[in-house]
């Protein structure tokens, strides 16, 4: 999904299910959803009422009739709101011109501000003829966040948007307030109760009599399920008055005995696969075949299909198809009495076919559902970027709950929950899984572990730790990884290699496609312009990094603090000088490591005190503050000390206070690595140099910090605090 576009997308969720082979026109209630749509106070259709009611099938058949109508099947994987806007988006494309284009890019930031995106939605539904969207299920979401961003398209949508919403249980909008504005119609349960006459027509054919009808319709309280029920059990019933006596009391007790009933009289063989794909979600023959073991799974599910008004339809071809949820749950129930030991093997076959077509939820679903936790994990930590590249954060996070113990001793599932955790800013807990991590991997996912470990230590300000993980990494690299590596040698003052990796990150970013990568790497890019006194180009790469942002979404990054920070700096209008600062400010708060946060309050203080704004001072002690909590501040502390002198401000004393003679930039750059084992022309490969220059910059740091080999330059540059 994200900016995947609508070929991710399962084409089954955004259409109607088909009709049932008996189909009554419930005229009374078409004419409200008409009378809705008409009314252009109204804004949403509430149809809220217990399973089995009939919502869907009355929905989708008025639905049917008119054009400009949108439809998404929510599912519980739709609790994400990236995902779920991803539907949403996909639906409205096929009724609004130009919408796919302008909202798809901005999709995978709904998991974390779905504003944007709304707007845009509803910029385009402007420009179009009146549309209706129809979210189905809506109760399987249960997300704050969606519902908040639901009620925030509903105020800005233009007159003839409807939003139709079919649900078992009231959604968490504030339905008061739409009820006060008279944008809310509603139809709920005891609407949709079949009265005699409809029960006469959805039973036609039973040769029931007037009295009997009405006496079934009675006792099912008109509950749409109970009467499809009960018309199947008539069906093979040679007494049609006592079947009707034989049963009455509440929906649960009704079904329960029709249910029952009905399983009773289905062939063995046709029971039997109906049990064993019960697991499935959804059906297709090739699926059924893989799980059940049969070759004729894309005829069967027709013709039990014709025969069975409990089998939905999912398209318009005869090949997708679902079981009403009643009928499901109880089949679930017998498969778990009658084959629990086939279940963990038809959820396996199943995660097998989905992982083969490419279908990464339900693979994972099935595993966990089979028990097969480590292959689970293993698929969760393989696919993660993808998925948070498309913003299915929530997605990941849930996943990663089924997995229960496994992230305590599995590596990929460890390093995987490590990264949540860090992006969440958990960070104690990213330290710990990244231990649990690095203790238990075999080299396998040696690059996932070694780029979180990297941004942990950043977090504790330990940069000479980051580097030295930094250097057992090898390529290729995912673009979060090059980022986690831009950000190091960044602010290692190792430039060449930094450039190297915001290069790679940016082209990954591109080919991923990651959104995120395109963002943030531009703003180490504009550091390295800061630092080598190319303000302008630093301003047009912060300003590459910002735009791209917006475009997509992300606006609200933290590590997009630098680039705000950066075109304060450069930028000569007063307006947008202030407002870039304050925005710097704004985002750096959830910055994730001091280095990032004491660059950017000094570039916000060397710009407020370059134009006399006395706050300087105070952003200048932040970024102090910042750089005292690292054991080596790297170029950031440098940073600092400079804008403190340039305006006559005190701050800690350097590190390399005490040297007779600084160390150059490219000289703490070597100096960083004297530590590890990695030989002078190692250190040359690393830094991209010639063996000569390294040995140069070795003799320089010798003298400077008066010693004669490279054991004691190690001892005194940390006796200085330089390492």
């Amino acid at each position: 999904m994200g900016s995947g576009g609508k070929t991710s997308l399962v084409a089954t969720k955004l259409t109607p299910p088909t009709p049932p082979g008996r189909l009554v026109d419930r005229t009374r209630l078409s004419d409200m959803l008409d009378a809705a749509a008409a009314d252009p106070a109204v804004r949403v259709v509430l149809v809220s009422a217990p399973a089995g009611s009939g919502k869907s099938t009355m929905v989708a058949s008025w639905q049917r009739r008119r054009s400009g109508g949108a439809w998404v099947q929510a599912d519980a994987s739709d609790h994400d709101p990236a995902r779920f806007w991803g539907y949403v988006v996909g639906a409205l494309a096929d009724v609004v011109p130009g919408l796919e284009a302008a909202a798809r890019p901005a999709v995978s930031a709904a998991g974390t501000d779905a504003g944007p995106l709304v707007e845009r939605i509803a910029n385009e539904l402007a420009a179009s003829a009146p549309v209706t969207l129809v979210i189905d299920d809506y109760h399987l979401i249960g997300n704050p966040k969606i519902d908040e961003a639901l009620e925030r398209l509903i105020e800005l949508a233009p007159e003839g948007f409807l939003l139709i919403l079919g649900t078992r249980v009231d959604p968490g909008l504030r339905l008061s307030r739409l009820r006060v504005r008279s944008q809310l119609a509603e139809i709920r349960a005891d609407r949709l109760r079949f009265d005699v006459s409809e029960t006469h027509l959805l039973l036609d054919g039973r040769h029931l009599t007037e009295q009997q009808t009405a006496s079934l319709c009675a006792r099912t309280e008109g509950w749409a399920a109970g009467l499809v029920l009960a018309g199947l059990s008539l069906d093979r019933s040679d007494d049609h008055n006592g079947f009707v006596e034989a049963f009455q009391g509440d929906d649960r007790l009704v079904v329960d005995y029709l249910t029952e009933e009905y399983l009773a009289g289905v062939g063995e063989t046709d029971r039997r696969r109906m049990l064993e794909s019960a697991v499935l979600d959804q059906m297709t023959g090739p699926l059924i075949d893989a799980v059940c073991g049969t070759d004729d799974g894309a005829r069967w599910l027709p013709a039990l299909a014709a025969t069975n008004q409990l089998l939905i339809g999912l398209d318009n071809t005869d090949t997708a198809f679902r079981y009403h949820h009643l009928l499901r749950d109880l089949l679930l129930i017998e498969a778990e009495r009658e084959i629990p030991h086939r279940l963990a093997d038809l959820h396996l076959a199943a995660a097998h076919w989905h992982q083969e077509h490419g279908d990464t939820y339900q693979a994972i679903h099935h595993f966990i559902s089979a028990d097969d936790l480590v292959t689970a994990g293993n698929l969760i930590a393989v696919h993660a970027t993808k998925l948070l590249n498309d913003g299915q954060f929530s997605t990941v996070m849930a996943l990663l709950a089924r997995l229960g113990d496994l992230p305590e001793h599995h590596s990929r599932s460890a390093g995987t929950k490590g990264w949540m955790d860090f992006s969440t800013g958990r960070f104690t807990s990213a330290r710990r899984y990244y231990d649990i991590a690095a203790a238990h991997d075999d080299g396998t996912d040696a690059n996932l572990i070694a780029a979180l470990g990297i941004m942990v230590n950043l977090a504790e300000g330990d940069l000479n730790t980051a580097l030295s993980i930094a250097a057992t990494m090898s390529e290729p690299v995912e673009s979060t990884q090059a980022i986690g590596l831009a950000a190091v040698h960044t602010w290692a003052g190792q430039f060449e290699q930094a450039r190297r990796y915001i290069a790679i990150a940016r082209e990954l970013g591109a080919s991923e496609p990651s959104d995120y990568a395109i963002a943030v790497a531009p703003g180490f890019a504009a550091v390295l312009g800061i630092e080598s006194a190319d303000p302008h180009q630093a301003a047009v790469d912060a300003q590459a990094g910002l735009s791209h942002a917006a475009d997509r979404g992300i606006a609200d990054a933290p590590q997009l603090s630098i680039s705000h920070a950066v075109i304060a700096r450069t930028t000569p209008e007063p307006d947008s000088r202030q407002k870039a600062s304050a925005r710097a400010l704004d985002l750096i708060r959830r910055a994730p490591e001091p280095f990032t946060n004491a660059y950017v309050h000094a570039l916000v203080a060397d710009t407020a005190l370059e134009h006399g704004d006395p706050d300087g001072v105070t952003w200048l002690a932040e970024a102090q503050r910042a750089v005292d909590s690292c054991s080596d501040p790297g170029i950031a502390g440098r940073f600092v000390a400079r804008v403190a002198s340039r305006h006559g401000q005190t701050t800690r004393p350097s590190s390399q206070a005490g040297l007779v003679e600084e160390l150059t930039d490219r000289e703490i750059a070597v100096l960083r690595y004297l530590p590890s084992p990695l030989s002078q022309r190692d250190i040359a490969g690393e830094l991209f140099v010639s063996l000569n220059t390294v040995k140069t910059h070795c003799r320089a740091i010798y003298r400077k910090l008066a010693v004669t080999d490279r054991k004691a330059a190690i001892q005194a540059a940390r006796d200085a605090g330089l390492l």
